[in-house]
């Protein structure tokens, strides 16, 4: 049945190929695919914020009328983390992950390519863990599953390199405006963390793919959205330097909360066992849920709580609540709040649960603008308004864990109907994102790409050169020659050679050292020499290429040494030669593959 499919797909694919060729440009073309694209993107996320948000009011009711609801806390995120293992090991028998991170290392290594698996896996997934309350969020399964769904069309139609980019671009601007209803984050999303190159022609399509799926959100979900917030006060110029006060305070909060992430994954990953993972974070989950329910799920009753001033959300089904009316016991449970939120992240994940950090950086953005207005109120120095703290900080945060400060800033903009906190927006996003990058060079997304060996950056030459790999690179049409021969031995070689450079390999295949023709160029003629060794007169090079080193730390040692060829060896066997000039001329190519014309 699934080569029936599959067979017939192609068939189709090559049918809309052949007609496309005939009636329209590639660009044209292009604009055509960003209809379906952002409709099947935009609904994707539709149906993962419904399956969710079905599972979650079904369980969370019954939890909070349960005389044993803290109990029940405990239980259901274990048993929603439990069916997710369930099914990635025994059903999809593959890893599904947590979706950004494994897109981006798609389009710098394997040339956009996804696999089908993924325009699935992650809203099963991801609905389970979220749905029994998972401490994480919808928006990177969504974004990640329109990504792959785009990458999937490219692939079928049999399209290159630079158009499956797009197509993932298209997704992915696809899936967040649709959940956020927020057509303009999505685009700013797609550019500051997905696309490579952006030209007019490659941007138009994203326009209208995020276009589409808003007016699909529109359709399935009307004008309802998660935040029902506005602004209430504009922004006043007084308050700009607690707004400075509060970027430094978000962006401190942001490196705190990858940091945690990055220690928690590391300790859990020395655990070899699955299941004592699993139990190892549930049991952590648990605990924090059981003491602060308001760690539940992916927050947002927590979070629009924090924008509504509502404090009765620290005190919800908790065994602080005969605390709620001292303003410095409430203070302390937000900044606990705050820091907790982390490990309830990052022990969802470590357990086994498919989720995003997107939501966790909502609210703890949410949570730090709460906190900081409400300090700065009960000390007597301002009378700031909570709510566009609460929201800034929100902006805050993304623009610091996520290194997309745009998207920070237009995505409070759009979700309160209005620009007036513009200005707020900009001085925290900013502050937020360069603390951040003080303390972490990648984003919360690109360091597990950067763990694997890619460079994920903005940076076009950089995200080129991870494009090319080694093997992609090496020249073997190089003649070798043993150490224990003689020069006597070289010079027939020579002649017949067409390069000026011998690699000297041991019987074994390893890699000696090389004889450079212009370091023998003297004695080339002086029959006296040709009893020489070769081990006598071959040289050690500085810089040695290995299979894995990536292509930039490949140019970087053409720019320390100053040669025009180095020698590639795994481990000590000799391999052959990369020229500096076939990386230039593979680079062009590869421009040539992603860029518009």
């Amino acid at each position: 049945m699934k080569k029936r499919i599959k067979a017939r797909l192609i068939l189709m694919a090559q049918k809309i190929n052949k007609w496309r060729h005939t009636h329209m440009s590639e660009k044209q073309f292009m604009l055509l695919l960003s209809v379906p694209t952002g409709f099947l993107a935009g609904l994707s996320a539709i149906i993962i914020k419904k399956l969710a948000h079905y599972i979650r009011d079904y369980f969370y009711n019954i939890a909070t009328h349960d005389d044993h609801y803290g109990l029940l806390f405990f239980i259901l995120p274990a048993i929603g983390i439990l069916l997710t293992i369930i099914f990635c090991r025994y059903f999809l028998k593959r890893d599904v992950g947590h979706g950004i991170p494994g897109i981006l290392y798609a389009i710098q290594k394997n040339k956009g390519a996804v696999k089908p698996y993924n325009t699935f896996a992650s809203i099963i997934t991801s609905s389970l863990t979220v749905g029994f309350g998972g401490s994480v969020g919808l928006e990177g399964p969504s974004v990640s599953t329109g990504s792959a769904i785009g990458s999937n069309i490219g692939q079928l139609l049999r399209l290159n390199q630079k158009n499956i980019v797009v197509l993932i671009g298209m997704g992915c601007a696809a899936a967040l405006a649709s959940i956020f209803q927020a057509p303009i984050t999505g685009i700013i999303f797609a550019i500051e963390v997905f696309m490579i190159d952006i030209s007019m022609a490659s941007l138009i399509p994203i326009i209208v793919s995020s276009f589409v799926a808003i007016l699909t959100s529109y359709h399935f979900l009307g004008r309802a959205f998660e935040y029902t917030i506005t602004t209430s006060t504009a922004f006043m110029p007084s308050n700009s330097i607690f707004y400075i006060g509060l970027g430094l305070f978000v962006g401190l909060m942001s490196a705190y909360f990858m940091y945690v992430y990055f220690k928690v994954d590391k300790k859990f990953k020395k655990v070899k066992s699955p299941w004592i993972r699993f139990g190892m974070g549930v049991s952590g989950l648990g605990i924090l849920i059981f003491i602060f329910p308001a760690l539940y799920g992916e927050g947002y009753e927590a979070i629009n709580a924090a924008l509504n001033n509502d404090q009765s959300i620290l005190f919800e089904n908790s065994i602080f609540e005969s605390f709620q009316n001292n303003i410095w016991i409430i203070l302390v449970l937000m900044l606990v709040i705050i820091l907790l939120k982390a490990f309830a992240t990052s022990f969802t994940f470590a357990a086994g649960g498919v989720g995003g950090t997107f939501a966790p950086a909502l609210f703890i953005g949410a949570f730090s603008g709460m906190f900081f207005a409400t300090l700065i109120n009960t000390l007597g120095l301002g009378h700031l308004n909570i709510t566009n703290f609460a929201l800034v900080g929100m902006g805050g945060v993304i623009a610091g864990m996520l290194h997309a400060p745009l998207t920070g800033i237009f995505l409070i903009a759009e979700i309160t109907n209005g620009y007036s906190l513009m200005v707020p927006l900009m001085i925290v996003s900013a502050l937020s994102y360069a603390i951040n990058r003080a303390f972490f060079k990648d984003s919360i997304y690109t360091k597990p790409v950067r763990d694997k060996g890619v460079r994920v950056s903005h940076n076009k030459d950089i995200s080129i050169l991870n494009m090319i790999t080694v093997n992609r690179l090496i020249e073997t049409n190089f003649k070798t020659i043993r150490p224990e021969q003689t020069l006597r031995d070289l010079l027939p070689i020579i002649s017949t050679s067409t390069r000026n450079i011998y690699p000297v390999v041991d019987e074994k295949g390893n890699f000696k050292g090389h004889v450079l023709f212009d370091s023998i160029r003297k004695i080339i003629f002086d029959p006296e020499q040709y009893d020489t060794l070769i081990e006598d007169i071959m040289l050690l090079p500085d810089y040695l290429v290995t299979t894995e080193d990536s292509a930039e730390e490949v140019v970087k040692k053409f720019e320390r040494s100053g040669n025009y060829n180095i020698a590639v060896v795994d481990g000590k066997k000799y391999l052959g030669y990369i020229s500096r000039a076939l990386i230039f001329t593979t680079y062009q190519a590869t421009l040539k593959e992603i860029s518009d014309d």
